[in-house]
């Protein structure tokens, strides 16, 4: 299996365009030594022809023009053979609609996800060009499903919550965020994939312990980060992200993982994590686990 982190930012990307933290502003400056980021996608692929994203972010455009392998090979063609979706939050699915130029496109999600983008969204109404120009397939929990070109995945249903733009418009649903294992078929469990994360629980650990690749959420480093950078702001756990440090953090909720790759993803630009040189930075190494950059890429 080939993969390719086209972005590995939390929504909003690093630097955001709004934000003057520490960090924001020392990446513009050269002050800080980090990577900009875009927002957290993956391409997987089995044979490095047809390639499956895993999340749509608003930046997609900049994100396939930057690997080349996701390029068209004639007129009018595209190696995206399909998309799936974690959940229905913005930073995970926006990018769909960049994609409306009369192509059809096949989207893996779950009832829950499928309807939370389409119902009541006018914006859909440009996907809907032809018959058939977006092709969803219904993901299952915990029901294996064949992806194009020789993967297959299984979802269930990861600790997280309602997209913002939903949070008052119904019930919550185990369908909402998705954690997701991956391997090419016929063969032992590749990539353990879980960019949004409220809590580490056993169903994540299990995957963890069967794939050889773990990328896994890294968006706030401490509980209080954002309070920070605004008194004002959510805890991250209230925003359904378990903080990465710390003795009940999800490093050390997965000190049992023995993968022999693993990466954090889906890092908010407050994050210290972000810093080449930061404690933070040094204690997620020396715990086994590095930050993934856009670009990075792995064969499994």
């Amino acid at each position: 299996m080939f993969v390719r982190v086209l972005g590995s930012a939390a929504g909003g990307g690093f630097p955001q365009w709004n934000c003057g933290c520490a960090n924001c502003a020392g990446v513009r400056s050269g002050a800080v030594r980090a990577l900009p980021r875009t927002q957290e996608s993956i391409a997987v692929s089995a044979d490095r022809e047809r390639w499956v994203l895993l999340n749509a972010s608003p930046e997609i455009r900049g994100q396939i023009e930057a690997f080349p392998k996701l390029h068209p090979r004639g007129p009018r063609d595209s190696p995206i053979s399909a998309i799936v979706l974690t959940n229905g939050d913005l930073d995970h699915c926006l990018g769909l609609l960049s994609l409306r130029e009369s192509h059809p496109l096949e989207v893996f999600a779950t009832r829950a996800v499928e309807e939370g983008f389409r119902e009541g969204n006018v914006l859909y109404r440009t996907m809907e060009r032809f018959e058939g120009q977006v092709r969803w397939r219904r993901l299952t929990l915990e029901q294996p499903v064949e992806l194009p070109g020789g993967l297959e995945l299984t979802a269930w249903g990861a600790p997280g919550k309602l997209p913002l733009h939903l949070a008052d418009r119904r019930s919550p649903s185990a369908e909402d965020n998705l954690g997701l294992l991956l391997r090419e078929r016929g063969k032992p469990a590749s990539l353990a994939y879980l960019p949004a994360l409220g809590r580490v629980g056993d169903r994540e650990r299990q995957a963890a312990a069967e794939a050889r690749c773990v990328f896994l959420d890294g968006t706030f480093w401490s509980s209080d980060e954002l309070r920070k950078v605004d008194p004002r702001a959510p805890l991250a756990e209230a925003m359904a992200h378990q903080p990465v440090g710390g003795p009940r953090g999800s490093l050390a909720a997965l000190s049992g993982s023995s993968a022999p790759h693993r990466f954090l993803i889906h890092v908010n630009n407050t994050n210290p994590l972000l810093r080449d040189e930061s404690p933070e930075r040094a204690a997620a190494r020396a715990a086994g686990w590095e930050v993934a950059w856009d670009g990075m890429e792995l064969t499994l």
